[in-house]
């Protein structure tokens, strides 16, 4: 009987291996839903690096399996193994492969940063500069720094090749502090413990820090940026699907780090404007509260439908209750503080 020739069980194998690691690396189900422009391009990075991961797998434990039963010690042999020195085509091999696929993903890798506008992370002023001349947004103004005010983002993902030179159709105001974000509207001056979009929009975050090093992730939209103290940073996007999805600090930020989430609210367009327009007329409202009652001691409140102050017991207060007064100093809006206090005691 005629044995196989090497060269033909190898071509075999090649063959297998690649019709598997293919259809692994594009059937896999390890990533979350695509809810963005730039998540195509990241998933189709990933997708082919776990390709090459399958095969290099196959390969390397396929050839321990094979080896494992091909030489294994047969009953009775006490010889020793053949004298082999070396084998220069396979070492230029396994080192030559090995460095084409590394040149290969590095070049691949640079082409999707551009094209998601890693490149071009600045280009506009920072919103904050024009917060000051937005009806009605003193309180929001309060959740900036100064020195951010005329300081453009320099790092982060900006315009993709096909927007550079475009004004984003939203911006967004981020902070970060410990423990949350925080959300600042300057075209319509509202604050918010969560982010809105409406979907099919280009839309510019402006991330900051208050305190230490934060970092922005949506793994939905597989789009990851640091907030940093003092350093203002960029992440520009746009959503694809409307829906709800968290955001987590990815960067540890302290001992309540776990705890620093939220969620991204992506809109058709019409509930888009349908939230605005709620939220602004309801900040509006707080905005006067949150003045009077700041206006006033600590322990005297506004009662409850008329214009007439009544003494309470601070020790009977909630915690919103109790930190009304201050938010002003705190840097946000009343109902900001509630929905933190919500989700912390929830």
């Amino acid at each position: 009987m005629q044995q196989i020739p090497v060269s033909l069980w190898t071509l075999i194998a090649g063959i297998v291996v690649t019709a598997i690691s293919i259809w692994i690396g594009q059937n896999h189900t390890l990533l979350p839903v695509q809810a963005s422009l730039q998540a195509p391009l990241v998933d189709g990075f990933f997708n082919i690096m776990f390709t090459i991961a399958i095969a290099l797998f196959l390969v390397v434990e396929g050839t321990i399996v094979v080896f494992l039963i091909k030489f294994r010690r047969r009953q009775g042999d006490d010889t020793d193994g053949a004298p082999i020195e070396g084998n220069l085509p396979l070492e230029v091999f396994w080192t030559a492969i090995p460095t084409l696929i590394v040149l290969a993903l590095g070049i691949y890798s640079v082409d999707v940063f551009n094209r998601m506008g890693g490149f071009e992370p600045a280009g506009h002023p920072h919103s904050s500069a024009h917060i000051a001349h937005t009806p009605g947004s003193a309180l929001a103004a309060t959740l900036n720094d100064t020195s951010e005010a005329t300081t453009a983002p320099t790092i982060g993902i900006g315009a993709s090749p096909t927007t550079q030179g475009k004004q984003a159709d939203l911006v967004v105001d981020v902070k970060g502090i410990q423990y949350a974000w925080i959300f600042n509207y300057p075209d319509s001056g509202i604050t918010s413990g969560e982010l809105h979009v409406p979907v099919g929009a280009d839309v510019q975050l402006n991330l900051s820090a208050q305190d230490v090093i934060h970092s922005f992730w949506v793994p939905n939209f597989r789009l990851k940026q640091d907030a940093l103290p003092g350093i203002p940073t960029e992440l520009r996007f746009v959503a694809t699907k409307p829906g709800t999805y968290p955001v987590v600090c990815a960067e540890l930020c302290g001992g309540y780090h776990g705890s620093m989430r939220t969620q991204v609210v992506v809109h058709t367009p019409e509930a888009y404007d349908s939230w605005r327009t709620e939220n602004q007329i309801a900040q509006k409202q707080d905005l006067h509260q949150v003045v009077a009652v700041s206006e006033s001691p600590s322990w005297r409140f506004p009662a409850m439908g008329n214009s007439r102050t009544q003494r309470v017991n601070p020790a009977d207060l909630s915690t919103s209750e109790f930190l009304a007064p201050h938010i002003h100093d705190m840097g946000i809006s009343a109902a900001t503080l509630e929905s933190m206090v919500i989700g912390q005691e929830s």
